[in-house]
């Protein structure tokens, strides 16, 4: 590897010096490597482009951040984390160098995961577009309020929610908005979307798994304010009659393992063991 890029989250205390000392590590074994912060991600995506790597220290939601970057530049995810659930990141904070250590001598494998693509389409115009790893959100603002979405699949009307929100999340999503909403748990290996409605009102409340080609349009009807937020970052505004079409991006988001391809199944049951302890 003849680059790596090192982003710290500045919100948390110990992301910034352990950043320093992967830095140090790489440098002292003749590692090119740059260091910077993941809110300044934007300004360093040409130095992301050039690289081979990018380490994240963080949790997943900055995982999150730097994959829609990171995708775009087709450079490989590798997490420290940092956080309080780390699906996604590789290592722990003390386990990186030896994981990182494997990285280097190519004893690693690449797991690529879907990303979703969407549209915001306002009388007839593409107004928006968006990319996401786990899950594209559309739903109601401030006022306790349902709103009507009409789901069409490939063209074919499917059924009108009324909810207070509308999940299209990913496999990696599957784990995140969607499980707290009762939806399915899908391994990251598989290609497909998860469509489902969170507090559904007299209307179809179930999850539906749908194929990695489908085109999907969500027709949005109210009389109050409503948003798309992808990846739980910030929303934005959506209009009575707006539709949103969202399929798989052309490009996968890649993250380099050390772990057994397995590994997602032991994170799982030991996540949600930890998370029944709290």
């Amino acid at each position: 590897m003849h680059a790596i890029g090192i982003l710290h989250h500045p919100r948390i205390p110990a992301s910034r010096p352990l950043a320093q000392q992967v830095y140090d590590w790489l440098v002292a074994r003749d590692v090119a490597a740059w260091l910077s912060s993941t809110w300044d991600m934007a300004e360093m995506q040409p130095a992301i482009a050039e690289s081979t790597l990018l380490v994240v220290l963080g949790g997943d939601g900055s995982l999150l951040q730097a994959a829609r970057i990171a995708t775009a530049c087709n450079v490989p995810l590798f997490g420290i984390n940092l956080g309080k659930v780390g699906f996604l990141s590789e290592a722990q904070p003390e386990e990186w160098q030896s994981k990182l250590t494997r990285v280097l001598a190519g004893e690693y494998w690449t797991e690529k995961r879907l990303m979703l693509n969407a549209a915001l389409v306002r009388d007839g115009r593409v107004i928006n577009t968006f990319t996401a790893l786990n899950d594209l959100v559309v739903g109601r603002g401030a006022q306790a309020r349902v709103v009507r979405f009409q789901l069409s699949v490939d063209d074919d009307l499917v059924t009108t929610y009324a909810a207070d929100a509308l999940i299209v999340a990913t496999p990696t999503g599957s784990t995140a908005y969607a499980m707290a909403a009762g939806g399915p748990l899908l391994p990251p290996q598989l290609q497909n979307f998860v469509v489902l409605p969170v507090a559904a009102h007299l209307s179809f409340d179930r999850a539906l798994i749908l194929h990695e080609t489908a085109v999907i349009a969500i027709k949005v009807n109210m009389d109050h304010e409503a948003y798309i937020t992808p990846d739980g970052q910030h929303g934005i505004a959506v209009e009575n009659d707006d539709i949103v079409v969202i399929k798989k991006d052309a490009n996968f988001c890649a993250f380099a393992r050390v772990e057994s391809t397995g590994y997602f199944y032991r994170r799982l049951m030991a996540r949600l063991g930890h998370l029944r302890q709290d």
